[in-house]
């Protein structure tokens, strides 16, 4: 990745902390593609103990996946403190007590706070295109998972935001838009780190607008300000704004500008271990379904 497009994690951190109070009214993309990651659990048979949300924002999953799994302690990380209070403060009271099943915590992807083979499924709805080195959350997530664990995920591909992106195309020098990966080298990067049996897919979900201001409040209601290194310092200029609506206007349709985001869905296994700690081989051994002689 170019540097300029590098995240700078202190202003990503800040940008969730303010968007914390309005996220839940705003984030109608990120609800609905929540949805659609648990209509899928509904296909995958695993019973994990204990689960991380990893990018829980305000918690949105967090009463679901409760519901889901009741018996499982969940983890719901962020890395915005004001993003971790208020998914604390939607759980039922019960469940904010010690030992009850939620467990919020402040961190990073990039480096989670928790131990080795820690959970059974790390759950994660789109936050890894909030991640600096990919590569290095995908090994996160191998770490903290144990053997026999599922990484569930989210996050968006390469046409995302397609739209403004051309919009800004040639007026100045600075980043506007994150770069996102592309679904089969995210394939690559989880079968090189170590999982197993990755299975990868995507979608297009297209919002509309009346004008692409619209667009850009939505985005900073959510927190996605452009934090990129290579941004523009200070304020954008009121002449940049208005090339950026002049160009825009070429994707009009039936009187609403369209805002597309590639939604990549992504699930792994971490294999079982082939060997123990002594270096001895683990060969399963299978019941006979033969009937005596």
């Amino acid at each position: 990745m170019s540097a300029d497009f590098a995240l700078d994690k202190r202003l990503l951190r800040r940008s969730f902390e303010k968007a914390a109070a309005g996220y839940d009214a705003a984030a109608v993309l990120q609800h609905e593609v929540c949805r659609r990651m648990l209509s899928r659990l509904d296909y995958i048979k695993h019973r994990p103990a204990t689960i991380l949300d990893a990018g829980s924002g305000t918690g949105n999953v967090a009463l679901a996946v409760r519901a889901r799994y009741p018996q499982a302690t969940l983890y719901a990380l962020d890395i915005a403190l004001a993003m971790v209070r208020r998914a604390r403060g939607r759980m039922p009271w019960w469940q904010r007590l010690p030992g009850r099943g939620v467990l919020p915590v402040c961190g990073d992807i990039e480096q989670l706070p928790l131990r080795d083979a820690a959970v059974g499924m790390v759950w994660s709805n789109l936050a890894l295109q909030w991640s600096n080195e990919p590569q290095r959350a995908c090994a996160e997530f191998r770490r903290v998972l144990a053997p026999g664990g599922l990484l569930m995920f989210s996050t968006f591909g390469p046409d995302t935001l397609k739209e403004l992106r051309a919009a800004y195309q040639g007026i100045d020098r600075y980043t506007h838009i994150n770069r996102f990966i592309d679904m089969h080298d995210i394939g690559d990067m989880l079968v090189h780190g170590g999982f197993a049996d990755p299975v990868m897919d995507m979608e297009y979900i297209t919002l509309t607008y009346t004008d692409v201001l619209a667009l850009m409040r939505d985005l900073k209601a959510i927190g996605a300000h452009n934090v990129t290194m290579g941004r523009r310092p200070g304020m954008t200029a009121r002449a940049t704004l208005a090339a950026v609506e002049r160009n825009y206007e070429a994707w009009r349709r039936d009187g609403r500008l369209p805002a597309t985001f590639e939604v990549v869905y992504g699930h792994a296994w971490v294999p079982q271990p082939r060997s123990t700690a002594g270096g001895r081989p683990i060969i399963p051994i299978k019941a006979s379904t033969r009937p005596p002689l």
